[in-house]
């Protein structure tokens, strides 16, 4: 797109600015009523515009002349949007995908000049759907869709049904609750997109680009080990559940399990593909595919093995155990060749080099080896890691070796020199396996910090980082083609990774640490959050995008709190101090200095006057908001103080502490009140009810009470949750309840009768913190998985439909099944509205699929990742209620 384009492009849609929003909605909703498939003819006919005619004359409120003054207009916007359309259909905006790189900096000037211009949104909304109708207009609605999702505008709960989508990024778009039934997909990035709740039904979804592929389950302990088979269609894994797996690449379906004697640690398969070796405790071991039968368990080594590895021709097995020996195995026979003795620890990895005269070793004792196949001598030996080297691998072209080590480093070798070619720092734990891909432009790798990164070889800089697993990565592995990266983990899955569609930009946003603590501001348009990465980011909601990023303390941000009028934040950290921040200026008013050490927690009072702080030193402060000074030091707890919470009146404080006790303090005189006792552990939270008369308690027992606020009693206990309570808080209206735990879930409480209506499961590790917003419809968490997510509370609302084309499809199910469709946790109408953090990740929680197809660039099919994400699959409910 040239800069001329961008502005008559500009120059086009500008001139539907001035249209009538009524008759602009009339015309666009005539046109999808009658659906004619060249509706700019149709647009033109003398009868339709009659019918309009008559319409406008036959109101009878109306008189003669403002009645034909009205027709006009209708006549006169009917003639511009054609007219918009003729010089759309010829133009670039029509020809071109907008989504590539070298367009952005027009772009970003296009939409700097519409990004507040209703109408040409409303058009742009317009052409997506016309793709429906009319299969000339399917790269302007593409472009269009394309734009509407980089300017944040809102596409919640619409009905796309039956749009056609080529050739353009939906990146991180935001369709929750929408109706794309009918919809045809063809080459789309669809990357961290968010399809919770959305009806996909009769969809056509074909050469997808989407990084996540599916995710294999199966295993039930660490896997440790992945290799593809030659022709790249199957993958075998290996775990410590002493079992190996082969799965179908293409439908992730597991098409084979061999059950080993003990723990499997490294699998490989042959060159032709027939074959598998393996190794478990003391031995090797080689499987015949076909049969899933034991060929050879091959004996010699003394200690565990590590590591297996078949030469490219198919003649020879190495293998690497911690008895500090490598073995080269006759395939055919089973016997043993050579014996390789040098290194003086533990043998962690093995690999042949591509044309099978060496091998390359690794070690705890930190050197990595080169060895002649031939005649057994070593050939060379490298050192410059600093720890146990796990991991390495030759480049397709033999002159290049890999190795990847505990120093948290990447190392690139000359293998005829045996000189450091490279050194590649960025992951931020040990470095468990390296890979090359095949055509030796890219090496992959897999760390205990949960990351795959993808190097760029000849310039030795990262590309690419997936935050892949919640554990570590300990093996990954090319496909022979390139296009397709396998990873596991000690989170027990194995992972497919689409290297095609590569890492597409995006504005990173999102804490690089823990989120410890989350707050909405009092109108509800503002969400702040603080986090072990020491800083304090202020979020819009509607949007999920940053407003705001706030740097200033030394260490953890472990509390944020709103004043009651949203004019000021209060901050707590681990660096000791308390800080006030004017949230319009973003300006430090005040930090509060005193006695306090590490502050766990801070409260505004909601009178404004006072704030509240608990610190790790046992302490409680009572701040003077106005003048800064500390006004009274409350002592009483016998351990840290987690958490403190004010009353509605502002005339009590409610502190939580390790010492497993709640206490009510009077504000105005520093007195205590109370002390309730009850929990057995620490009392992470404490939470007043709206209305002031009951109080809430999470603890680390797993356990939330409800206390009668006045009298001290508990009135009954919520107990539910499989690990720690780490917050709790009431809904505005004081029906019900949320809280936050370490088994990963979010719970909803009824009150009045104690019974859990809800769970809200999305994050990956702890829930740190959850917050209703003002009005209820909303809950937000923050959660150590580094993320924070925005829940949708509203019931499931019925999604706008322009016509009946897929309710026989919904008539096909029992009412009942339907019904239990929804009631079933995986499809509650509970859904991520907004995912907050640094990654891409795919949603679809909730989200209807029936018939249809969604494949990856690559062939795969998607259905199954869809599943994983929380989808369901509608096709085999029918044959169930046939039954």
């Amino acid at each position: 797109m040239t800069h001329s384009n961008q502005s008559d492009l500009f120059e086009v849609l500008q001139s539907l600015v001035d249209l009538d929003d009524k008759q602009f909605n009339v015309i666009i909703e005539m046109v999808f009523k009658e659906r004619d498939e060249d509706f700019q003819k149709f647009l033109s006919k003398y009868q339709y515009q009659f019918s309009y005619d008559e319409n406008i004359l036959l109101r009878d409120n109306l008189q003669l002349f403002d009645k034909l003054r009205e027709l006009e207009a209708v006549k006169s916007s009917i003639r511009k949007i054609m007219n918009v359309l003729q010089q759309i259909i010829q133009h670039d905006f029509n020809k071109t995908n907008y989504s590539v790189n070298n367009y952005q900096e027009n772009i970003d000037i296009l939409i700097d000049k519409i990004s507040n211009q209703e109408k040409i949104i409303i058009f742009f909304r317009f052409l997506i759907n016309l793709t429906s109708i009319d299969e000339r207009f399917i790269q302007s609605g593409s472009n269009s869709i394309y734009l509407l999702v980089i300017m944040q505008v809102d596409l919640k709960e619409q009905s796309f049904k039956n749009i056609k989508i080529r050739n353009t990024s939906l990146l991180r778009a935001n369709l929750v609750r929408c109706d794309l039934s009918g919809s045809e997909f063809d080459n789309v990035i669809i990357s961290g997109m968010n399809l919770n709740g959305a009806k996909l039904f009769n969809c056509k979804w074909r050469n997808l680009k989407i990084n996540e592929l599916n995710q294999l389950n199966g295993h039930s302990k660490n896997i440790q080990s992945v290799c593809f088979s030659p022709d790249g269609d199957s993958l075998a894994s290996c775990s410590n559940d002493a079992s190996i797996r082969i799965w179908d690449v293409r439908t992730g379906q597991l098409k084979q399990k061999i059950l080993g004697e003990k723990e499997v640690k490294s699998v490989c398969f042959s060159a032709q593909g027939i074959i598998l070796g393996s190794c478990s405790d003391k031995f090797v071991y080689i499987w015949h595919l076909r049969t899933g039968k034991l060929m050879q368990k091959l004996y010699g080594h003394t200690n565990f093995v590590s590591a297996v590895n078949f030469s490219p021709d198919g003649t020879t097995l190495v293998s690497g155990s911690y008895d500090q020996s490598i073995f080269l195995w006759d395939v055919k026979t089973g016997q043993q060749k050579v014996k390789l003795d040098g290194h003086s620890n533990r043998v962690i990895s093995v690999c042949f080099s591509p044309d099978s005269a060496a091998i390359a070793s690794c070690s705890s004792d930190t050197s990595i080896r080169l060895w002649d196949v031939r005649t057994g001598y070593q050939k060379a030996k490298l050192d410059g890691h600093s720890n146990s080297v796990m991991s390495v691998c030759f480049s397709p072209d033999g002159l290049t070796l890999a190795s990847g080590s505990d120093d948290k480093s990447i190392r690139l070798w000359d293998v005829k020199t045996g000189q450091q070619k490279a050194k590649l720092n960025g992951h931020s734990n040990y470095v468990m396996s390296v890979c090359f891909s095949s055509d030796g432009s890219t090496l992959a790798s897999g760390s205990k910090d949960q990351s795959i990164r993808l190097w760029d070889v000849k310039k030795g800089f990262q590309k690419v980082k997936f935050d892949a697993h919640q554990s570590n990565v300990n093996s990954i592995c090319f496909s022979p083609d390139g296009t397709t990266l396998a990873s596991c983990s000690s989170d027990n899955s194995v992972r497919l990774w689409d290297l095609k569609t590569g890492q597409q930009q995006f504005e990173q946003q999102g804490h690089s640490g823990f989120v410890n603590s989350v707050c909405f501001s009092p109108d509800g348009a503002t969400l702040a959050s603080g986090s072990d990465d020491k800083s304090i980011r202020l979020w819009d909601v509607k949007t999920g995008q940053q407003k705001a990023e706030i740097n200033c303390h030394c260490y953890c941000v472990n509390s944020v709190c709103f004043s009651h009028d949203g004019t000021t934040l209060a901050s707590g950290s681990d660096d000791d101090s308390i800080c006030l921040w004017d949230v319009k200026t973003e300006k430090q008013i005040f930090q509060l200095n005193g006695r306090q050490k590490q502050v766990m927690s801070v409260h505004l009072s909601p009178d404004g006057t006072r704030l509240a702080s608990g610190c790790f030193n046992n302490s409680i402060g009572l701040w003077d908001v106005k003048t800064g000074q500390l006004m009274f030091q409350l002592e009483g707890h016998q351990h840290i103080v987690n958490s403190v919470c004010f009353s509605p009146d502002s005339s009590t404080l409610a502190t939580g502490s390790r010492d497993n006790s709640i206490r009510l303090w009077n504000v105005k005189t520093g007195q205590q009140k109370a002390q309730l006792e009850g929990h057995s552990c620490w009392v992470n939270s404490v939470c007043f009810s709206p209305d002031g008369t009951a109080l809430a308690s999470g603890s680390f027992d797993s356990s939330i009470r409800i206390w009668d606020a006045q009298t001290g009693q508990q009135m009954f206990i919520l107990e539910d949750h499989e690990c720690c309570v780490n917050s709790v808080c009431f809904s505005p209206d004081g029906t019900a309840l949320a809280s936050g735990s370490d088994d990963f879930v979010i719970r909803l409480w009824d009150i009045k009768t104690g019974q859990q209506y809800g769970q809200l499961k999305g994050h990956s590790s702890w829930v740190n913190s959850v917050c209703f917003s003002p009005d209820g419809t909303t809950l937000a968490s923050g959660s150590r998985d580094k993320s924070i997510r925005l829940w949708d509370l509203k019931s499931r609302k019925k999604m706008v439909s322009s016509d009946n084309s897929y309710q026989d499809i919904q008539e096909q199910f029992q009412p009942q099944i339907f019904k239990n469709i929804i009631l079933q946790e995986n499809f509650t109408s509970f859904v991520t509205i907004h995912l907050i953090q640094s990654q891409q990740i795919f949603q679809s929680k909730g989200a209807l699929i029936l018939k249809g197809e969604f494949n990856s660039q690559s062939g795969i099919d998607l259905r199954p990742l869809f599943q994983q994400r929380g989808s369901c699959i509608l096709d085999n409910l029918i044959g169930q209620q046939q039954i």
